[in-house]
């Protein structure tokens, strides 16, 4: 099981100055799972994934990805290490005056020295993989509509094939329509390329239609971790109101 666990944190402390988000916080990320993030405003999701990815330092603990701490490494093992995951930010944070093509290059321009030729093929592939036509290489983010621009920036975080990705809030603002079809994408390229996958979410239906184990950060640290099912059995208030809402009642079909 050890060679399994592709993320491991043990006893994290994060902090912005005197205020603690995270404190003594232990979390295993297997591989090849969707493992779904959630818990109420303010717990720290977005800045656990902004920790394991390196931009936020931790003030206690440790963080192991594919066996490596980040701190640990010099700056070329750093960036080998950085190659294999992909992040996906919360508001997608495409880069307003390039393409989307322009955009999905970037990781390549960063971390390769592929050829303009073999970097523009590349780039409409991840762009056709992530679900967009043929014409949506040229246009400008602005020219796109919101389920659009999603999808857009996971071709942009799918750019160099990562082993591991990292979503935050990959539906929030999205119609449940196109939210569901975007849940669908995410199901379907971790199946077919095998990636791990970060979800920070707090849409019911997400957790439903694409993860295999949830976690619940609360008070600091990890209050739960497990199935959906196993979490609606949870003795915890916010879990209880969580899951067994009527919004939580409906997506899981209770």
């Amino acid at each position: 099981m050890t060679d399994d666990i592709i993320i491991r944190i043990r006893g994290l402390k994060t902090a912005y100055g005197s205020h603690v988000v995270h404190e003594n916080l232990d979390l295993d990320i297997c591989r090849g799972e969707i493992i779904g993030i959630i818990g109420p405003s303010g717990c720290g999701k977005s800045v656990l994934l902004r920790a394991i990815v390196g931009l936020k330092e931790p003030a206690a603990g440790s963080i192991e990805v594919f066996g490596r701490r980040l701190e640990t490494l010099d700056p070329v093992e750093r960036s080998a290490l950085e190659r294999r995951w992909g992040v996906m930010f919360q508001d997608g944070a495409l880069f307003s005056n390039l393409t989307v093509r322009e955009n999905v290059e970037v990781p390549m321009k960063e971390h390769t020295k592929l050829g303009p030729q073999l970097r523009e093929e590349l780039a409409d592939m991840k762009i056709r993989l992530a679900g967009l036509g043929p014409d949506a290489g040229a246009k400008n983010p602005s020219d796109l509509s919101g389920g659009m621009r999603k999808r857009a920036a996971l071709a942009r975080a799918l750019a160099l094939d990562p082993e591991l990705l990292f979503l935050d809030e990959p539906t929030a603002g999205l119609d449940p329509i196109t939210a569901a079809g975007f849940d669908v994408l995410v199901r379907k390229l971790q199946r077919a390329l095998g990636l791990t996958v970060f979800l920070v979410t707090h849409d019911v239906d997400t957790l439903q239609a694409t993860c295999d184990r949830i976690a619940v950060l609360g008070e600091k640290h990890v209050l739960a971790v497990g199935t959906i099912e196993e979490l609606r059995t949870f003795d915890h208030p916010w879990v209880q109101e969580y899951f067994g809402g009527p919004r939580g009642r409906a997506a899981t079909g209770h």
